[in-house]
């Protein structure tokens, strides 16, 4: 079972941009450090920031579904935090990973077109090692056991192979390093484009 310290928290910059997803224990930190506030809804729905203090007082008052027990303090896990001193959005890049090729080619074979769960996928080189292709975006794509073992080494025209996709870096999409699970809260759809997640890269 998930611990509450470990529960996905919203991070939004300065600028209230969503920009990250931390552990409720990385938030409970910037917040006791005054370096986060905690953002959420009033009966109005409208939000409020509170501080570590007004936080605490505030989940004394009203106690959540989540809440942290100490020796001497009872708090509500936040929802959503927004940075005071943060005002840029992640870098732009999306890392060159297994998971993320995986994710670009949405666990589809780039030769049968069939999908696949993941551990009956490889990566294949298009233009292979041996004959001078690069581990690149656009030399690497998912294939299945069977696609990858008939093209072997060669190029796929030489086997009557083809590609039903070129292959291309992803464009960057926020929460790069996160997979979509489905767990989130409800508050977070006023900043985030649930779309996003839908096809999100994750490390």
């Amino acid at each position: 079972m998930q611990s509450v310290l470990e529960s996905p928290v919203l991070v939004l910059n300065r600028l209230w941009q969503a920009v990250n997803i931390c552990s409720a224990r990385r938030a409970f930190n910037l917040l006791y450090e005054g370096h986060a506030q905690v953002v959420a809804a009033d009966e109005d729905d409208n939000f409020l920031t509170h501080d570590f203090e007004s936080w605490r007082d505030l989940s004394a008052r009203q106690p959540g579904p989540e809440m942290l027990h100490g020796v001497s303090l009872k708090i509500r896990v936040p929802r959503i935090i927004v940075l005071l001193f943060f005002d840029r959005l992640p870098k732009k890049e999306v890392k060159f990973t297994r998971l993320n090729i995986f994710e670009r080619d949405h666990n589809t074979c780039q030769y049968c077109g069939k999908v696949f769960d993941r551990k009956d996928l490889n990566l294949d080189h298009v233009i292979p090692r041996d004959k001078g292709g690069l581990t690149t975006w656009e030399n690497v794509v998912c294939s299945c056991i069977r696609c990858n073992s008939r093209k072997a080494n060669k190029l796929a025209h030489q086997v009557n192979m083809a590609l039903i996709r070129r292959p291309a870096k992803p464009k960057w999409r926020p929460f790069l390093h996160l997979p979509w699970s489905g767990q989130h809260d409800e508050s977070w759809k006023h900043f985030v484009d649930v779309a996003y997640w839908n096809v999100e890269l994750s490390d």
